[in-house]
């Protein structure tokens, strides 16, 4: 019989992307997606007829439960879902900031639901759930200073340093739903999360395919018609391409159908997933410069603003350009053999740009700039 995977955030970024690359293997698995309607459902359906809608969302806590129970494999992975601004910046932070978890990072209640169901399974038939966190996790310092555009040389890694990142404080974004995977470890329950930083390129799913956080920037960049930085536009992240990173997820999904193979589960089962840093300053200029060449900024200048203007452009963009969040992938690359290929996010600006001026609408502007 072949592995049974219940996954949540099909239709999102990250786990639609995900989706993609797994049904794309060639071992078969019996996949279940969670849906929150049936506009949603008809997006999974129309790519994948072959997969089992189960209608719900993540407070749907029995239904929740109940696929996690007969489940071999649990696939939390999920786009950053907006809550509304809430005037404790690390708190609100904390709330929101998800780049995975197929559905959401921080969702107390499924997370919950999900660790019941599984820790009803056989210690000789354990059930697996595979996390989707964020480096997110790493901002709390830059956060709890209120410090942002300045270099950390602080660097967490997932192999000598695991401990360190699992035990971060319980004030920093996506901690709280972290602990509960953690804490979820058994003969029954096998856990790993995996914690990927800035992500970009075009996903590959049944619903939404933008990321957010070079999209956003490009965003914010033709609308003031200059590139934006944060302070002294010094901050660093570490990166990954969305291909690269669902590649991970299907390494350990085969190697959970594999009884655990060569990967880390539990404690241990903590995995960064980037392919290189970048600085933000940077990032901004590469925009600006982009947007310019197109023809849909004046010039390729960058300006600095304050954290409350960037903020009331992007919600929490502070922090998202601003804040440190520097790691190393050795986990992924040591267990699961993973080798990162895709294109570089500098390589990727200029379709970034181009994408976002089609989707605001400069492309129309401006070809009818152009013919006068």
């Amino acid at each position: 019989m072949a592995p049974s995977i219940f996954i949540t955030g099909a239709t999102g970024y990250i786990g639609g992307d995900a989706l993609y690359q797994l049904m794309r293997s060639t071992q078969p698995y019996e996949v279940a997606a969670l849906v929150r309607s049936s506009e949603k459902g008809a997006q999974v359906a129309s790519q994948y007829p072959t997969i089992r809608l189960v209608y719900g969302d993540l407070d749907s806590a029995e239904a929740l439960e109940e696929e996690a129970r007969k489940a071999d494999i649990v696939l939390r992975g999920c786009l950053m879902i907006p809550k509304p601004y809430r005037t404790n910046f690390a708190t609100a932070l904390a709330d929101i900031y998800a780049f995975a978890d197929c559905a959401n990072a921080d969702h107390v209640v499924g997370a919950e639901a999900l660790t019941k169901g599984l820790a009803a399974h056989a210690s000789d038939r354990p059930g697996y759930i595979i996390h989707t966190s964020g480096t997110g996790v790493l901002l709390f310092a830059d956060i709890s200073r209120q410090i942002f555009g300045e270099a950390s040389e602080k660097i967490y890694n997932d192999w000598d340093d695991v401990s360190e990142v699992t035990s971060i404080p319980d004030f920093a974004p996506h901690r709280n739903v972290d602990k509960i995977i953690l804490a979820s470890g058994s003969s029954n329950v096998k856990p790993a999360i995996v914690c990927p930083p800035t992500i970009y390129g075009q996903g590959r799913g049944p619903g939404n395919q933008r990321s957010h956080q070079l999209p956003e920037l490009s965003r914010c960049t033709l609308e003031k018609g200059h590139g934006i930085q944060v302070g002294a536009g010094k901050a660093y992240w570490t990166n990954v391409h969305v291909h690269d990173l669902s590649e991970v997820f299907v390494a350990l999904v085969e190697a959970a159908a594999a009884g655990g193979g060569n990967a880390s589960w539990g404690a241990e089962g903590y995995y960064f997933t980037e392919n290189g840093e970048h600085v933000w300053g940077e990032i901004s200029k590469a925009v600006a410069s982009a947007a310019h060449k197109q023809g849909f900024i004046p010039s390729d200048k960058v300006e600095t603003h304050s954290d409350e203007e960037i903020n009331e452009m992007c919600q929490f963009g502070t922090a998202l350009w601003g804040a440190n969040s520097r790691c190393r992938a050795i986990r992924a690359r040591k267990l699961l053999g993973w080798s990162p290929k895709g294109r570089s996010i500098e390589e990727e600006i200029p379709d970034t740009m181009a994408s976002e001026a089609d989707l605001r609408g400069f492309v129309k502007h401006h070809a009818a700039k152009v013919t006068g």
